[in-house]
């Protein structure tokens, strides 16, 4: 689910229900462009999570489409949301030959050369789709319950408890299935191949800079995981200093490295590890010159925030009382004294599912607290720690404000009276004067990070991101050198002037760019141009039901022209003000090589627009999702440019929702679905896991109003018997906490039941497959990131008939 981390709207690891569905995250020089089909594009556009999913807390590389790099967070005060702005017409935009268009997008990458890929369309003309696929008989009981006067059915109730025989049986006979399916599909070896070539190419999740060092957490060529390390800022490929590769130090490939901060002085670094993707960290403190360890373990540290003492005597950090998901606390810790004494030092929730950040000022004075309550508040309070007095910053003000400290004040955004954002400037000894700097404009504000003269922006406009240099004499630059990419994390240390930032695209992992003044230079790692396909990108804006207009990137092998037999996959996500962007992704990359077409729908609910565009898209407002999600296809097949036996659909977390509509609400929109770790019971989902910290975004059914929004859609209630739905493999795994399984379960058994006696149900079947020693997808390894996406391209190719 969304990336939970309240200060960025990032792709990954946030307790939302959020992740790419083959797992990645998101996350370059201009070059001229060329024409293909219809109007102007651009050549090859060069990641991370949330969800949300792209700040320096949080290095989310996780899941919306596929990403072969586990979402991470960064502990870091100096992070911010992502978001992008509207579209600007229904056309292809038009790049001139510098690369530049009105909206403000860069053409990126130097140019490659165009590898052959063979073709996995079958050489034999012989249709895999001829294949047939045994059903398996649920047990269906008859539960009822009355939600405010309303009868709701729930015939697979039983399959919620995940621990009994009769659901592990199920889910081994399930799975047994899946697989022989799965395994027989002739293309499935040579996708994975293709896969692994992809995900193993090195990537930097998320960095810090501190003095001399780079403290970064990077999954080197080949690895199964990403470790945590330090290298020379001068040099970063001449040495480096391993404080944390759990993999090879368990030998369990389930074990990763969540997030970390490193001290103001870069000598310590604390850090999260979990198992088995459950993203309940246990926190560690390492020394960054030898990389060894002080004998602090302080557990239930999920996506922990952390906030270092000027004497990294101890900390500031956030941590969740035992067995529960919920109440997430800010406690005070000195090195080498018993985390169970630590005392508590903000706890006051107006509502249980608040998520508490915090972050403190050089000189220790002052901290701190950003507490989102949803999606769309931001409370904060300051603490002055000389005289312990609390200051209320904002609050109960519906506006996220994301603020950092910069001397004697504080700096950052805010979307209060500026849907887009607007950057604010509140002195510290007048908290209720604010000033606003930078007023909303047309770009969406995304982080800023203060630097000596001034600080840096990141925006995003279409799409696409930017990095701004604004000074204090009111100056202000646009920092060029990332091309058409998108700013996944900008990192500075103002003691020594270094300026950082990641960088990704849809043909490039993410890259560390050194800013030096208002040029981004390449530092690490050194990209390998010749794995990655040349990529054809082009954004256009299609009408939604009701006429909103609404973005679509098509991406595609360079020479490849699209036809109305081209093999398509449609993505999209749409909530908890997560924007499509430009990220890298070895699922698109191995589509595209082949010849198939990717295309990535910029749905309401997300932050296309702004803040208004994400509520545009939540609550009662959910259906918009969905009618634009159904519009993109049509206007798809419309368009010429595939036709509905060639159209696959895609989605994970609550993107998994968006696929439930799509097969309950369009069962003729397509031919395959892949529904990854999605929500599909939205009557009972609030009960489960973590899902009670979603409800300001979906509403909550134990309320009348709300339920009626939640009983219109809910995909499991909205399976209707006979009718002819399209192929679904339904992915889940059993260490996920934050969907719970049982949607996934309970949803297969349904569809299984009312396809049962179609004609064709073994040539459309309802797979299912859930996953041991995995969760949402943050921490899985690439190896298994590998078998799901090589399932998935499997399923799609024999759906699709190549």
């Amino acid at each position: 689910m969304p990336c939970r981390s309240p200060r960025r709207r990032s792709r990954w690891p946030c307790d939302h229900p959020r992740r790419r569905p083959d797992g990645t995250p998101a996350r370059s020089t201009a070059e001229p462009t060329i024409p293909v089909g219809k109007g102007a594009v651009v050549r090859r556009l060069s990641c991370l999570c949330r969800r949300r999913p792209r700040s320096a807390r949080l290095a989310c590389v996780a899941a919306r489409r596929t990403t072969a790099s586990a979402p991470t967070w960064v502990a870091d005060p100096r992070s911010a949301r992502r978001r992008l702005p509207t579209p600007t017409s229904n056309r292809s935009i038009p790049f001139d030959a510098a690369g530049r268009c009105a909206g403000g997008i860069v053409a990126s990458s130097p140019a490659r050369r165009v590898r052959e890929i063979r073709s996995t369309r079958n050489p034999g003309g012989v249709p895999w789709r001829a294949m047939t696929t045994p059903s398996i008989p649920t047990p269906r009981h008859d539960v009822v319950d009355d939600y405010h006067g309303t009868s709701v059915p729930d015939p697979y109730r039983w399959l919620e408890d995940g621990s009994s025989s009769d659901t592990q049986s199920w889910v081994d006979a399930q799975n047994r299935i899946t697989r022989a399916a799965l395994d027989a599909i002739p293309a499935r070896a040579r996708w994975h191949a293709d896969l692994v070539r992809f995900m193993e190419l090195p990537v930097v999740q998320a960095v810090q800079a501190r003095g001399d060092r780079l403290i970064l957490l990077e999954r080197e060529r080949g690895a199964q995981q990403a470790r945590l390390v330090v290298r020379p800022l001068a040099d970063p490929s001449s040495a480096v200093t391993v404080i944390a590769d759990p993999a090879a130090g368990s030998g369990d490939a389930a074990v990763a490295v969540d997030w970390f901060d490193a001290s103001d002085d870069g000598e310590l670094v604390a850090y999260g590890v979990s198992e088995g993707g459950t993203e309940n960290s246990v926190l560690h403190v390492a020394r960054t010159a030898d990389g060894s360890h002080l004998d602090d373990r302080i557990p239930n540290c999920r996506a922990a925030s952390i906030a270092w003492d000027p004497d990294r005597a101890g900390f500031h950090y956030t941590r969740y009382p035992e067995d529960d998901e919920y109440h997430r606390t800010v406690h005070h810790h000195i090195l080498g004294a018993e985390w169970r004494d630590d005392p508590v030092v903000w706890a006051d929730h107006p509502t249980p599912q608040t998520w508490p950040n915090v972050s403190g000022s050089k000189d220790g004075r002052h901290l701190l607290v950003e507490a989102m309550v949803g999606w769309s508040r931001t409370d904060l309070h300051l603490l002055d720690r000389t005289t312990g007095q609390w200051t209320a910053v904002q609050v109960g003000i519906d506006a996220v404000t994301d603020l950092s400290f910069d001397g004697d004040r504080l700096v950052g955004t805010t979307t209060l009276d500026a849907p887009r954002g607007r950057v604010v400037a509140v002195p510290l000894d007048d908290i209720g004067e604010w000033s606003t700097l930078v007023p909303e404009r047309e770009v969406v504000l995304d982080q800023l990070v203060p630097t000596d003269d001034g600080f840096l922006l990141s925006t995003s406009s279409t799409g696409v991101g930017a990095i701004e240099r604004h000074r204090r004499d009111g100056s202000t630059e646009v920092v060029s050198g990332i091309g058409l990419a998108t700013v996944a994390q900008l990192a500075v240390d103002r003691d020594h002037g270094t300026e950082l930032a990641v960088v990704t695209g849809f043909d490039a992992p993410a890259t560390i760019h050194r800013i030096d003044g208002t040029t981004a230079h390449e530092l690490y790692p050194s990209r390998d141009d010749d794995v990655v396909p040349e990529l054809t990108v082009r954004r256009v804006d299609y009408p939604s039901r009701d006429g909103t207009e609404i973005g679509l990137f098509l991406i595609h092998r360079a020479d490849v022209e699209l036809g109305s037999d081209t093999p398509t996959i449609l993505n999209g996500y749409g909530g908890f003000a997560i924007t499509e962007s430009p990220i890298w992704s070895p699922t698109i990359a191995a589509w595209c090589a082949d010849g198939g077409l990717y295309a990535i729908a910029g749905l309401r609910g997300g932050f296309e627009h702004g803040e208004e565009w994400h509520a545009a898209g939540k609550r009662a407002n959910k259906q918009n999702v969905f009618d634009d999600f159904h519009a993109a296809a049509d206007w798809l097949v419309a368009e010429g440019i595939t036709t509905r036996d060639r159209l696959a659909i895609a989605g994970g977390s609550n993107g998994g929702l968006l696929m439930g509509a799509a097969i309950t609400q369009r069962p003729d929109l397509c031919r395959a679905v892949w529904c990854a770790v999605p929500l599909l019971d939205m009557i009972r989902f609030p009960d489960f896991l973590i899902a009670r910290l979603w409800t300001d975004e979906y509403g909550d059914p134990g309320v009348a109003e709300e339920f009626e929004w939640l009983w219109g859609y809910s995909p499991y209630h909205r399976v209707r018997d006979g009718e002819r739905y399209p192929a679904v493999l339904f992915t889940t795994a059993e260490g996920d906490t934050r969907v719970d399984p049982m949607h996934a379960r309970k949803m297969t058994a349904a569809l299984q039941h009312a396809t049962a006696h179609h004609a064709d149900s073994g040539e459309r079947p309802i797979l299912f497959h859930q996953e041991g020693r995995a969760g949402h997808g943050v921490g899985k390894p690439v190896g298994k990131r590998a078998d799901e996406q090589a399932d998935v391209l499997g399923f799609f190719s024999w759906q699709l008939g190549l």
